[in-house]
């Protein structure tokens, strides 16, 4: 089923990209993010609550929350340094649809 989340922090193709091919590894070319909206959505196709589970995981090991993940002060401002850092790495190593 494709299901659609609203994600904190993601600012650029560069945030996408990582996201991208981080989440790819498991979800194949399902992920999509678009950065036309506020806040910034991710629609993946997940197969059931252990998919779900992985996508918010990966997604928080990158520094992208869900909006509504109820973060502390300091775990937010953890997060929005790892999403500074994995946008540099989206920026340096794009993806093959850019090449």
């Amino acid at each position: 089923m494709l299901k659609t989340y609203d994600v904190a922090n993601i600012r650029c193709e560069g945030c996408a990209a990582t996201i991208k091919k981080a989440l790819s590894e498991h979800f194949g070319n399902s992920v999509d993010v678009d950065l036309s909206v506020m806040p910034r959505k991710v629609t993946v196709e997940v197969k059931g609550d252990q998919d779900e589970e992985l996508f918010i995981s990966t997604l928080r090991k990158l520094g992208y929350p869900l909006i509504d993940d109820e973060v502390s002060n300091i775990e937010g401002v953890v997060m929005k340094g790892k999403s500074f850092v994995s946008c540099a790495i989206g920026k340096f190593n794009p993806t093959k649809e850019k090449q």
